[in-house]
């Protein structure tokens, strides 16, 4: 069975015109489905859509 990975996002968001830069770290199987999430929570939050999230770097952390 596979185990959960951490990753972190960061990357910037347009909110009200204004752009706003962000940092999350998620815990997922891959990357696409760390993605997803990363997505989804940060429009439920912040209703964003996903035109409105530019995400500049992913990267596994470790441990």
């Amino acid at each position: 069975m596979s185990e959960e990975k951490k990753y972190e996002f960061s990357g910037k968001y347009s909110e009200g015109g204004a752009e706003k830069k962000f940092t999350k770290s998620i815990s997922a199987l891959n990357e696409a489905r760390a993605k997803e999430l990363l997505y989804s929570l940060m429009g439920s939050k912040h209703k964003l859509r996903r035109n409105n999230i530019t995400i500049e770097e992913c990267r596994e952390k470790k441990g």
